[in-house]
């Protein structure tokens, strides 16, 4: 069947096949679920424009959620390989007794090695030609080579005093940074492979830090978008070198939100958007 015989306005028929040819009818079909009141039951008066602006409204909710976790990621790669390297010096991260105990050294070693193999970087390439050492890296090359999931699980898998050192940068407690860079990670597979995120719950949801700011009903919850959002705009703050940008990226986000809202049936719901969200004590703080 197709999607105007559940009851779907299509003003412009070719234009809506042509779409389609693009993205993928089941791709589609995902952003379409907001609009139905039964499965395959539109809502009447539901646009084959609605539910393309939605898509619209998406992939650009999805470049700058993406936008921020480079910044995030970043930062977060430099302030452990500074770190963890004056604590255990070049190659303390070789060694299991510089992680809690346990920790699964050995398996995320061998990744990190794997990884280090499959490497084209010029500065790995050298290190291999002119170090015995090949293929384990000082951490400060380590990190910008290692996948931000074995980054993260480095993190999680740290002693809980050399976690401080890190949390601290972002004024967190170590096991709530470690669990927002499992959510980020998460978050960041999702966008990599182009899927929905504006009305997703979270399989892997973060730890929301104590204070009312972080509770009802400023915040309803952890497991959707505006969470999220709340937790970037936190560790962009504290980002000193990249407050211009995490300033218009709230902007920017601030416009979306705003003006492109999709018109799907309780949509600020859906990303857990409390009113007056972007007066959010969370979101404006200095």
């Amino acid at each position: 069947m197709r999607p105007k015989d559940y009851g779907l306005v299509i003003a412009d028929e070719p234009a809506a096949s042509l779409f389609l040819e693009h993205i993928n009818y089941y791709r589609f079909g995902g952003y379409a679920l907001a609009f139905e009141q039964a499965r395959h039951v539109f809502t009447p008066g539901t646009t084959f424009e609605q539910i393309r602006a939605v898509y619209e409204f998406d992939r650009s909710l999805r470049d700058l959620v993406t936008e921020a976790l480079e910044i995030i990621e970043l930062d977060v790669r430099t302030t452990v390989a500074h770190s963890f390297g004056q604590l255990h010096g070049a190659f303390g991260h070789t060694q299991p007794g510089s992680f809690f105990r346990r920790f699964t050294h050995r398996a995320w070693l061998d990744k990190l090695n794997e990884e280090t193999q499959r490497s084209s970087e010029l500065f790995v390439t050298h290190f291999k030609a002119t170090y015995a050492e090949f293929p384990q890296l000082p951490i400060w090359v380590a990190t910008e080579i290692m996948s931000f999931g074995a980054l993260s699980k480095m993190v999680q898998g740290m002693e809980r005093a050399d976690q401080k050192n890190i949390a601290a940068r972002y004024r967190l407690q170590p096991a709530t940074l470690g669990s927002w860079l499992h959510h980020l990670v998460y978050i960041r597979n999702l966008c990599a492979h182009h899927a929905r995120i504006w009305d997703r719950v979270w399989t892997i949801a973060p730890v929301l830090p104590a204070g009312k700011a972080w509770a009802r009903p400023l915040l309803p919850g952890n497991s959707r978008l505006f969470a999220t959002l709340l937790l970037q705009n936190a560790m962009l703050r504290s980002c000193p070198a990249e407050q211009v940008f995490a300033s218009a990226w709230r902007s920017r986000l601030e416009d979306l939100l705003l003006t492109r809202l999709p018109t799907a049936p309780y949509a600020t719901t859906k990303m857990d958007l409390p009113a007056d969200w972007q007066n959010h004590p969370l979101w404006i703080q200095p």
